[in-house]
């Protein structure tokens, strides 16, 4: 049955991603002209000469004077290759331009996830364990901070002070002698070293949304009947909370899957731009305002499989994790 509904679910997926292509390549196209007109606009804006000339070759060349169908077919078809396209504004491939930011980015996102799950799960276990007690309260008032402030907020106070403390900037990933540079042990140690800044600031709204979550799910399931009969039976507290409460309540932690593997690849954009992150946020952000389809359009359509291959392992790892879960419905008498 599990093989069925995996297959199942794969092919479900083709029209998914059908769907959100369309999606993405015409709410990219919905703003008047494209790139090169933008470009024109920009230099004639900056007081320079624009070749038209050059730039109606261009458009020809990249099928920009194609019906829209057209262009979406064959940056589809191109898509289906693994050819993601050609930056007009970097004037490089995509895949060129994306891949050492990449790899940033999932040093820094999978570095966020590990501190939020160790911060989370025991402060989240005790809160729970300790209802209406004064940890209770203080970790629930902390928790509460960290959803209220804003990552952007957080990241300029962390630059101000470590200024004014120690005289020192915290902008950046790596030394900027690093930069564009290929991925050595040298380079991997600066980005090491810069990495705790943007793990804190980025993992703040996170573990205070995981904490409050983890806590009343963790509540609910010490009030069901079967942990109770559990503790009469003289089971000690420790391992009745482990065997049973706390596997239940992972269930919203297996479900965010989908969430958590294209927040791997593009990051949080607003706080790579304040603290001058190499990420992969600002260049998504940068190349939507200036259109160019093919960079930002490609990397949308990536974030979008990752997250229907994410919604894929996160309800398989459910129905295993949780046998209360089933894969299809039945009925009940």
């Amino acid at each position: 049955m599990l093989i069925r509904y995996i297959l199942k679910r794969i092919l479900l997926m083709i029209p998914t991603l059908i769907v959100t292509s369309a999606l993405i390549f015409t709410v990219i196209n919905l703003p008047e002209g494209d790139y090169f007109e933008t470009l024109a606009a920009e230099m004639q804006a900056q007081g320079e000469k624009a070749d038209m000339s050059r730039i109606e070759f261009l458009k020809k060349e990249y099928g920009f004077d194609k019906p829209p169908l057209e262009r979406y077919v064959r940056w589809v078809a191109g898509l289906i290759q693994g050819d993601m396209g050609y930056s007009f504004e970097y004037q490089r491939p995509v895949r060129e331009i994306v891949g050492d930011r990449l790899l940033l980015t999932m040093i820094v996102s999978f570095a966020t996830i590990i501190f939020t799950w160790i911060v989370a799960f025991p402060i989240g276990i005790y809160s729970a364990t300790h209802q209406y007690s004064w940890g209770d309260y203080g970790l629930t008032f902390l928790g509460l901070v960290g959803l209220a402030v804003p990552h952007f907020l957080l990241a300029l106070v962390f630059m101000y002070f470590a200024n004014i403390w120690f005289g020192t900037s915290i902008g950046g990933l790596v030394d900027p002698s690093y930069l564009n540079q290929p991925m050595s042990w040298a380079k991997l140690k600066s980005v090491l070293e810069h990495l705790w800044i943007p793990v804190i600031i980025i993992g703040a709204g996170g573990t205070a949304g995981m904490i409050r979550a983890l806590r009343a799910n963790l509540l609910d399931e010490l009030q069901k009947q079967y942990y109770v009969t559990a503790r009469a039976k003289g089971l000690p507290p420790g391992k009745a909370l482990r065997k049973y409460p706390l596997r239940m309540s992972l269930n919203f932690f297996i479900s965010d899957i989908g969430d958590i593997l294209p927040s791997i690849v593009s990051g949080a954009e607003v706080v790579a731009i304040v603290l001058s992150l190499q990420t992969t946020g600002p260049l998504l952000i940068r190349a939507l305002q200036s259109q160019d389809m093919y960079l930002a359009g490609s990397f949308l359509m990536f974030l979008s499989f990752l997250t229907v291959i994410g919604v894929l392992i996160s309800d398989i790892a459910l129905a295993i994790l949780d046998p209360r879960i089933r894969l299809q419905g039945a009925a009940t008498k």
